[in-house]
């Protein structure tokens, strides 16, 4: 008689893409340090023992869910920036579309990568880190599409790229922790159309 083998570990008893769409939401809204373990497993209905098992780490999984984040927010931020054909259209767009998304009905206020581990425990230095080196790539896409801008006739030639790259960064994240605190959709695009008027402050006549 044939002997059978047996499988390896029980298997999952959950969906993982649904797990992880519940953690991002928690993450999302109460942060990194502020989600615990058992917050984590309680939203995704999942033992911590599966937990470890499917993520290997709380920081593993909240690494995992930026990408969940970034494919809900449907925004290639650097896509656009390199292939849109004007800087000032397209940055306008994506801050009314920041506006906007960070003030979601069906959504936690905010953005994950403005505010979601600002400042953190030593033990998850690495985590701030990480997140810190997201904001900078985001602030030194703004930067080199400026400057391109300014390269190609768009903005005036005086114009600080690296000031104005920064005002644009703070605008965003900004807007995301007024988001986060429950400022509507309507009052973020007022902020949102003032750093468009800024922008287009810095357009050159001939642009």
């Amino acid at each position: 008689m044939e002997n059978k083998k047996r499988s390896r570990g029980r298997p999952r008893s959950f969906d993982r893409n649904e797990a992880l769409a519940a953690a991002a939401l928690l993450f999302w809204r109460l942060g990194y340090e502020g989600a615990s373990i058992a917050d984590l497993t309680e939203a995704m209905g999942i033992t911590p023992q599966s937990l470890y098992s499917a993520f290997r780490s709380k920081a593993d999984l909240y690494l995992e869910t930026l990408d969940w984040y970034r494919q809900d927010m449907n925004l290639p931020v650097r896509t656009l920036l390199v292939e849109g054909p004007s800087a000032v259209a397209t940055i306008s767009g994506l801050l009314r579309t920041y506006a906007q998304r960070y003030s979601r009905a069906d959504r936690p206020g905010g953005c994950m990568i403005s505010t979601g581990a600002l400042a953190v425990a030593e033990e998850n230095r690495a985590v701030g880190q990480h997140m810190i080196g997201l904001r900078r790539t985001a602030l030194a896409a703004y930067r080199d599409r400026l400057e391109r801008a300014i390269v190609e006739g768009e903005l005036k030639p005086d114009t600080d790229p690296e000031v104005l790259a920064r005002f644009i960064a703070t605008v965003i994240q900004g807007m995301a922790v007024q988001g986060h605190d429950g400022a509507s959709t309507e009052e973020l695009l007022a902020v949102a159309n003032i750093a468009v008027a800024e922008l287009e402050r810095h357009r050159s006549m001939t642009g």
